[in-house]
């Protein structure tokens, strides 16, 4: 499987802006990819002004990704800030390879050090999504400090969880060793996407990459924007698990 991680600053609050910036970005890859993965709140950066950027599956944010899924012909993973039923979730998207929304994962653990909780709602559900036959757990950010979550992912048979982040640089070793320690106990892959750059509070230093089932790096990125292109092979989370079989001494109490 071929992925994409799209490492970028975005400008603040400025999604028009970052749309263009995207396109740009995006020039430089081929096109045989299997999917893009953006960084949480991909076009608004970590943005506590909920309501002010909040939009339904009709918004801007929803049909720009559509149309990248679309004309790419690839799926993409991205965040957008949703507006759904009364209330306002820090939620990343799955647009599949035809422009179609496949999968809406709401953060299920907002940040209360930043007040993401009395902003945005906290989801309540895993969500597992499909390419072809590789099943794909969705997670966002802080969710990664709650290993709870990533064993429900597990049990329910995943091959790659996803965190898309805005994780700051003074706890980047936090971000690095959590999403290593998810892939070597739950034995898959793990994808995670941060951004760069500085928004009005923080600096971030990016560190973008992919861990294998047994927790060995594939690629790690620091501090640059840029497209990270790498390619996995999805027999290795079977292989590893037949291999060392833990999991199946794994008890729920």
């Amino acid at each position: 499987m071929k992925l994409a991680l799209i490492q970028y600053s975005p400008l603040w609050e400025d999604k028009e802006a970052n749309m263009s910036k995207i396109d740009k970005m995006l020039e430089s890859i081929d096109g045989d990819e299997d999917m893009l993965v953006f960084p949480e709140m991909t076009l608004t950066g970590f943005t506590m002004e909920s309501k002010k950027f909040a939009e339904d599956i009709d918004g801007p944010s929803v049909r720009y990704f559509m149309e990248m899924a679309r004309i790419r012909k690839t799926n993409v993973f991205a965040g957008i800030i949703e507006e759904f039923d009364g209330l306002i979730y820090n939620t990343l998207f799955h647009f599949d390879s035809f422009g179609l929304i496949k999968a809406r994962y709401r953060k299920v653990h907002p940040f209360s050090m930043s007040t993401e909780d009395e902003h945005f709602a906290a989801g309540e559900e895993i969500v597992v999504t499909k390419i072809d036959q590789t099943r794909i757990g969705l997670t966002i950010c802080y969710d990664l400090r709650f290993p709870e979550l990533y064993r429900k992912y597990t049990k329910d048979g995943v091959d790659i969880i996803i965190n898309t982040a805005n994780w700051p640089v003074t706890r980047v070793d936090h971000w690095k060793t959590l999403l290593k320690a998810r892939a070597i106990e739950n034995q898959c892959f793990i994808v995670g996407v941060n951004r760069v750059g500085d928004d009005p509070k923080l600096n971030y230093s990016g560190c973008s990459g992919i861990y294998d089932p047994l927790g060995k790096e594939i690629v790690m990125v620091e501090q640059d924007e840029i497209v990270i292109k790498v390619e996995i092979d999805i027999s290795k989370v079977k292989e590893t698990r037949e291999n060392l079989p833990f999991l199946k001494d794994m008890k729920m109490i």
